[in-house]
């Protein structure tokens, strides 16, 4: 499936690129994000039908030809790769009736598509069914306290591979012994420094793994940064990067490398128990970034001195000669029971809103969609970019969080807009608030008065009274009624909305 993915995403973007469309435009004009389209290109994101006939559309190609175009040598071939799924084999369809469908190349396409649509929208249904049932469970299926009767459930938009790399770093606390071993064994033999160099990085990888590294000018309008080839051994990275994104790449190259060669990450998760194709390999692309983190900044030094700064991000960075967003990652990975850390939530947010990352630590799971509220501090540190943003914020479950983030930009040709822009954002409970040093000017004196209310994306938000709302709530049944106006029309209209209010004319 990956094999097809990846030459269905090469196809399209060859076909992008005949037209002289750019990425961006190409983007806007089929409604996704250029970093979901350059992800499909590459063969990272499996194409959906409907995006896939809008993108035809424009491209100004028909599906047979499409499809004629990605190798395939016979139709027939992919029918039967189609048919030997455990679904479709109980159609027990005879020889001559797979023969006469394999002539139809375009039909063969279209339910190829269609059922990769029905497997995928079948896995997101099956996840929002077991946390039904798992809610009913724990609740006993009884509505809670003062919740209101027109409310819907409380139902997942979506269940995507990275929402089960999330589930995966939650059952693991983020926290993989092996690996920390691993590196501690590997700065022990090679008598590393805290403050590593990309030199002193080329060197292990040299070394330890045989891997020739070369710096290369990236060709005019190229993004990849990092290209590494098994077979030859050869790792080329962009000559452009700075030192501290330079020196991560290299560590993350001697992850996937190790990986690839001790086979490490077969202990940690088996690829047959995830419900995505795709998912194997992002894990696997998390593990190489939790073996960068561990290179860098070693357990034991970097948890004493996270713990002596109290947890001074900016300070840690500078320690270690690490970037700030590295540092807060390693942050969520102290969950060593013997030396445990604050347990963070981390979010990387754009913007647009968009949250790019997320991650969180030992026993500090995520709530379904959450990070996308405008009154998170991962967006209003937007508003003020050249400080730290800080502020408590309580959820629609009554938990309570300190949160602090800090907008990061790497200006391209002197462009951000060129460039990039992230904010960054840690945060946990308000009780651990007291141990980090950018808490002592704002003291959790009074968390009703204090304490932000933040919820998931509006669609999904049961907050009945927010000035922010982009949108109408799934979770409320849709009313109008010209007689009463909230604050904010999209806010839903309940019952104690028509009862408190007045009518007039």
């Amino acid at each position: 499936m990956r094999e097809e993915h990846v030459r269905m995403g090469q196809r399209l973007r060859d076909l992008r690129l005949e037209r002289g469309l750019p990425q961006g435009e190409t983007a806007r004009r089929l409604g996704i994000s250029p970093a979901y389209l350059s992800l499909i290109e590459k063969g990272a994101r499996s194409v959906q039908l409907p995006l896939l006939w809008k993108a035809l559309e424009l491209y100004g190609t028909s599906m047979e030809a499409f499809m004629a175009s990605l190798g395939e040598t016979r139709v027939d071939d992919g029918l039967a790769r189609l048919l030997d799924d455990p679904l479709l084999r109980s159609l027990n369809l005879r020889d001559e009736e797979v023969a006469a469908l394999g002539a139809e190349p375009k039909a063969v396409a279209t339910i190829t598509a269609l059922f990769n649509l029905y497997k995928t929208t079948r896995s997101q249904l099956d996840h929002v069914m077991r946390g039904l049932a798992e809610r009913d469970r724990v609740g006993g299926g009884a509505r809670p306290s003062g919740e209101e009767p027109d409310a819907a459930p409380d139902l997942a938009p979506e269940f995507t591979p990275f929402d089960e790399v999330t589930e995966f770093l939650e059952r693991s606390d983020n926290w993989f012994p092996d690996l920390e071993d691993r590196m501690a064994e590997l700065h022990a033999r090679h008598k590393l420094p805290l403050r590593l160099t990309s030199d002193g990085l080329a060197g292990v990888l040299e070394r330890e793994l045989r891997v020739q590294v070369c710096l290369e000018r990236p060709s005019d309008g190229s993004s990849v940064v990092r290209r590494w080839d098994p077979g030859s051994r050869r790792l080329e990275l962009s000559s452009q990067m700075p030192e501290q994104r330079l020196k991560f790449q290299l560590a993350h190259s001697l992850g996937l490398a190790l990986l690839d060669q001790e086979r490490l990450h077969e202990g940690i998760f088996d690829a047959s128990s995830f419900r995505h194709g795709e998912t194997a390999d992002l894990v696997k692309i998390h593990l190489a970034n939790y073996v960068a983190g561990a290179l860098l900044l070693p357990y034991d030094a970097f948890f004493e001195e996270a713990q002596r700064s109290r947890y001074d991000v900016e300070l840690l960075a500078k320690q270690f000669d690490s970037s700030y967003e590295t540092v807060a990652h390693r942050l969520c990975n102290l969950s060593n029971p013997k030396k445990l850390g604050v347990p963070f939530r981390f979010l990387r947010a754009d913007v647009a809103g968009n949250i790019s990352k997320r991650y969180s630590s030992h026993r500090l799971n995520f709530p379904p969609d959450s990070g996308a509220c405008p009154k998170s501090v991962a967006h209003l540190a937007f508003l003020t970019p050249n400080v730290l943003t800080k502020q408590y914020e309580v959820f629609t479950d009554g938990s309570t969080y300190f949160w602090f983030a800090k907008v990061m930009s790497e200006p391209l040709h002197g462009s951000l807009a060129r460039g990039t822009v992230y904010s960054i954002a840690l945060g946990t409970h308000a009780d651990h608030a007291k141990r980090l040093a950018y808490a002592d000017d704002v003291p959790f004196a009074d968390p009703k008065r204090m304490a932000v209310p933040v919820g998931p994306r509006c669609r999904f938000c049961a907050r009945t009274d927010c000035n922010q709302r982009a949108a109408a709530s799934y979770k409320f049944a849709f009313k109008v009624d010209p007689y009463t106006k909230k604050d904010n029309f999209f806010s839903p209209l309940v019952r104690s909305d028509a009862a408190s209010s007045t009518r007039s004319s």
